[in-house]
Parts: C-alpha cells; structure tokens; sequence
C-alpha cells in the first residue's frame, strides 16, 4: 500500500493494481542515480549507460544491448532494424507491438502487419507457416516475426523454452528474424524456473523493461547481436532517442538487473493468492486460470455490474484495477503490494460483487 497522486491529488492508502508501471525507485536506486558518474551517451562517453549496456547483454545471452527510453521505442527500434519499408512483419492480433504503441510500426517503419491469433499468449510455428505468403509480385515480402513474452493481453501467460525454440527453428528456416517484446521476459523466466537466456537465446532480438516490475523509473534494453545493435543505435537517434548525460537514469536500471530480478517471484506468489482469494466469491472468475506470473484478468460478468461500474466502487473502497473489456479488469502485482494489499482487494471484491 502506498500513497499515489491522482489528477494531482494526494491518495493516502491506496492498493494500486492498475500496473506494475507504478513502481517506484528504491533507496539504493535514488542513492546511485544522485553519485552515478556520466558523460555523453551519444558519442558513448556515459560510463554508467556503458556499465548498464555491457551487463545486460551478458544477462540475455547477447554479443551487445542499447539503452532506450521506453519498451514501445525499443520495439519499434527492432522493428526497423531487422526490415525495410513495405516488408511484411507477423506478429499476433493481441500483442502489445500491434495494439499498443500507436502505430509506429506502419506510420514510423511503413511495415504491414501480418496478424496470427495470439489469444492464448503463443504464437506457434504452424501458425507462422500458415501465415506466410508465396513468392509473388502482388505480396510484401516477410522479413521478421515478433513475438511477445510474458503476453500481457492474456493475463501473462508465458511460452515456454522449448515453444520459443520450436517457433525460432520455423522461423529461421524460412530466412527471417526473431524479435522478442520481452517486457516482462524475467517474469516469464522466474515463472518457469529457468535461466532468462534460455528464452532468450533463440531470438534475433530481444527487448525488456527496466522500469515494471524491476523498479527503474526509466528504461528498457533492446539487445542482439553486434551488428544489429550498431542498426538500432542509428535508429534511436532517428526517433529522438539519443541522450546525453543518460547515467543518472541507468544507474538504476543496473541495480534494477543486480537486485530486483529474483525478488520476481514474491509478485508471482501475491498474485496465486489473490487469484484464489477472488475465485471463491460469487459472480467473480479469475478468467482460465491464467496467473502464470504478476498479472491477472477476472471477469465479473457473473456480478451484474460492467467493469466500469465494478472499478468505481473499488475506487471508493481504496483499490485501483484496469477495465479489460465490458466485463472484464485486469490487476497487476508488483513491489508495492504487500499481504495485507492483498487481504483489501479480496474484501473490497467481496464487498462489490455482494452490492
């Protein structure tokens, strides 16, 4: 439970589930980012960007990494680095790249989507063969397959190593690249109890935030290899993402990778339990059983009320969650969210769904 400010108004108490984009820095963040030593990161001259940059291709498994302001700058940097203007990009109908970042895919990259249904947070290999045009003068041609890892959209759900690995083989065979919108890729990983290089490690290109549920309060890593990053490096100074003394904001970001990482998994637990806790009132369903890491998506059709309506009476009582559809919300764990946070959702949904 933490103190927010809404619409410039101080909220004292209040459980914020809306994302895990509300953490905020630690002590020994604010403390490194205040001592961080810096230089201009655009002639490569920053030594903490250079420290983060360095240590967080070691921890995805890649030859080289760029610091970027956000993970829609990082993915769309992917994106235009790994194709030309009119190629053909598949990536699923729910992800994040598609929904969720304005467009730049075809407004900044003059990309055409390629949609596969994602719903189930996967995208399979059949899937993209299936999606693949013949060699034909009216088509675009493919150049790059993006998947998403956790997959916001269906409440976190993760692919696991051997699917990533199974779509890369596909993938490669056919001559394209790989690029992984990997946000919350060290949730997947802590999820499924592996090293976050094996998912990573079959990709093209991988990009993740700094700044979810690690902490940063700015930043996310896009990283491949040698090469594409000296791409992506031109690129981000194209779309105005070249900074200067950018240490003061990396240093956190090394401490978000050095510490924040493995304290991953106490979200994940807090999320089971509120998902069982929710499971048992009426009208009120965490929706197919799909807390896999930090996120949850319930639906409480079963109540009578819409989502908007569900949201302002949880408002009233302290708590704060997304509207997913007409039906359903979507609540995010993260750092600030404790076992007594946990106890006031459950009886704040309790109280609602009784009205």
């Amino acid at each position: 439970m933490r103190d927010y400010y809404i619409n410039g108004r101080q909220v004292v108490g209040m459980v914020d589930l809306r994302s895990d984009t509300f953490t905020q820095p630690t002590a020994r963040m604010r403390e490194v980012m205040a001592n961080a030593p810096v230089g201009d990161d655009v002639f490569g001259e920053d030594p903490t960007v250079n420290r983060l940059e360095e240590l967080a291709a070691r921890k995805v498994g890649k030859e080289a990494a760029l610091f970027v302001v956000s993970g829609t700058m990082g993915n769309l940097i992917a994106t235009l680095s790994h194709t030309r203007p009119g190629d053909e990009v598949i990536l699923g109908a729910h992800s994040h790249i598609y929904g969720y970042e304005v467009g730049g895919l075809a407004r900044i990259g003059g990309l055409m989507p390629r949609l596969v249904d994602d719903a189930a947070g996967t995208i399979r290999p059949e899937q993209v063969l299936a999606a693949l045009r013949d060699d034909n003068i009216h088509y675009p041609p493919t150049s790059l397959v993006c998947i998403e890892n956790s997959h916001n959209m269906s409440g976190g759900r993760v692919t696991d190593v051997a699917g990533i690995q199974a779509l890369a083989a596909v993938v490669h065979e056919r001559g394209l690249r790989l690029h992984m919108d990997g946000a919350r890729v060290f949730n997947a990983a802590v999820a499924l109890g592996v090293e976050v290089t094996e998912l990573t490690q079959p990709v093209d290109s991988v990009m993740f935030c700094l700044s979810k549920g690690l902490s940063a309060p700015v930043g996310s890593i896009l990283a491949g290899d040698g090469e594409f990053v000296a791409r992506a490096r031109k690129f981000r100074k194209i779309v105005g993402g070249g900074m200067r003394q950018a240490g003061v904001i990396a240093a956190a970001g090394v401490i978000a990778l050095e510490e924040m990482v493995n304290r991953l998994k106490e979200d994940h637990a807090r999320a089971q339990r509120l998902a069982e806790g929710l499971s048992h009132i009426p009208g009120v369903q965490v929706m197919d059983s799909n807390y896999q890491t930090n996120i949850l998506l319930i639906d409480i059709k079963g109540t009578g009320l819409t989502a908007g309506q569900f949201v302002t009476e949880l408002n009233e009582l302290g708590v704060r969650v997304l509207t997913r559809s007409e039906t359903a919300l979507r609540a995010v764990v993260h750092r600030h969210i404790d076992d007594e946070d946990v106890d006031q959702v459950i009886a704040a949904f309790e109280k609602v769904a009784a009205v």
